[in-house]
């Protein structure tokens, strides 16, 4: 993905700014996914300039280059904005960089149009107020999360405390300032529209699954399956950030009832706060049928997640409309059934209902996860390659980058004011 002879756009294009602390190649699904954005927006013809961090979001030793230019994106990483995530001082200290840098870079970048930021950092659309009150330029806003909602449900921070009605005051003047906000689901545009009468658009923007670089792989085509010794296995896979917002205790208690089953075996694959529980957990109880692994890279991950015969999604039961786990995408787009773990009524369990690809279970129940899961294990291939398979269409025919990062970008155009470009019509292709 690193286009270094890509031809410079014209200099009297619009000229949009992007803060991402996370971009590609960094691994983190929201970098993922402004880099569609920015990538699109440059094929439409747009000077895209964004700010991101030099260090990689999960993994602070990896350092990518200071500039470069992706796909016609002009792509300038700030020093010292990410320390990873080892405790809370870390990332406050990281973060208040990346604002900081952010200011001035955007302060002091001539012919600024439009800036566009998501939730990645916490707190960045405060920067992109302040430079719209000074600068007179339109912002726009994806909603990734909500905070201070987050905190406050995990017990983070206290829901009437200094800190959570600050966090609410600079969130509620985002959401005032911003020309339009994008919500990743139904749930979480209800818990936005709670906060005021706002005249910005809200429309809901679910995050498209990668197509264009997930394929379904066959078991005994896929060399991460001989890697990892999982031939003649059913390997349940939980795939992505690992956070307590997502908690995965049930499935873990499940393992440890399934110790000594044949063939049924968990994979743990990604990061996050809560990547340390799965593994303490595993060592704790000498696991020897669950296994953990860091983030894959990007060209590896269509051999990761088709390694998976069945795929597990994760949602806390306070975090309807809080957080959007998307990995849910990814797995639909390999062809691969779902197990949900979480509430109902919720985005993913909408998915389910409505498409018959996988099964629900509710924390807390271990004996039920132990029964279904053994169920599952014994379930004929074809008939779970049915249910995979409708998934997949639904993801290609509703959910696909083209169409929804398209729509996505006609959108953003809009908002900010942002004039057509005859050479790439609305909605065409993401490049």
């Amino acid at each position: 993905m690193h286009d270094h002879t890509h031809p410079p756009p014209d200099a009297s294009a619009p000229l949009l700014l992007v803060f991402s602390q996370t971009f590609v190649p960094d691994p983190a699904s929201v970098g993922q996914h402004m880099t569609d954005v920015a990538v699109t927006m440059a094929a439409r013809g747009y000077r895209v300039r964004v700010y991101t961090s030099q260090r990689g979001y999960e993994d602070p030793t990896r350092c990518y280059p200071l500039r470069e230019n992706l796909h016609g994106v002009d792509v300038r990483r700030m020093r010292w904005c990410s320390f990873g995530k080892k405790n809370l001082l870390i990332r406050v200290v990281g973060t208040a960089s990346f604002l900081i840098q952010s200011f001035f870079a955007g302060l002091l970048t001539p012919g600024v149009k439009g800036i566009f930021f998501s939730t990645s950092p916490p707190m960045i659309g405060f920067t992109a107020v302040c430079l719209k009150k000074l600068r007179r330029i339109p912002i726009a806003y994806w909603a990734m999360d909500l905070n201070p909602d987050q905190l406050i449900m995990m017990g983070k921070i206290w829901e009437n405390s200094l800190r959570a009605r600050l966090l609410e005051a600079i969130n509620r003047l985002i959401l005032r300032n911003s020309s339009i906000i994008f919500a990743l689901d139904r749930f979480m545009a209800e818990r936005l529209k709670k906060r005021g009468a706002f005249s910005a658009a809200m429309p809901v923007a679910p995050p498209w699954s990668h197509d264009m670089m997930i394929d379904m792989i066959d078991h005994g085509q896929n060399p991460f399956r001989l890697e990892h010794e999982m031939a003649g296995k059913f390997v349940i896979m939980y795939s992505g950030n690992h956070s307590p917002a997502n908690p995965l205790k049930t499935i873990l208690q499940a393992a440890v009832e399934l110790r000594d089953h044949p063939t049924i075996r968990f994979a743990f694959i990604g990061g996050g706060l809560g990547k340390k529980e799965v593994e303490e957990f595993r060592r704790q109880h000498n696991l020897k049928n669950v296994f953990s692994l860091p983030y894959q890279p990007l060209d590896q991950i269509r051999y990761s997640l088709s390694a998976a015969d069945v795929h597990i999604v994760s949602l806390g039961d306070n975090m309807v409309g809080i957080i959007h786990p998307c990995k849910i995408y990814g797995a639909m787009a390999v062809g691969r059934p779902i197990l949900f773990l979480g509430p109902k009524p919720s985005h993913i369990s909408d998915i389910l209902d409505r498409h018959e690809i996988g099964w629900h279970i509710l924390h807390g129940d271990v004996a039920g996860a132990v029964r279904l899961l053994k169920e599952i294990a014994a379930i004929p291939q074809s008939q779970l390659s049915d249910m995979g398979r409708r998934g997949q269409r639904f993801v290609r025919d509703t959910m696909s980058q083209q169409l929804l990062c398209g729509l996505f970008c006609d959108q953003l155009q809009q908002a900010l004011r942002l004039p057509g470009n005859a050479a790439q019509p609305a909605g065409g292709p993401t490049g």
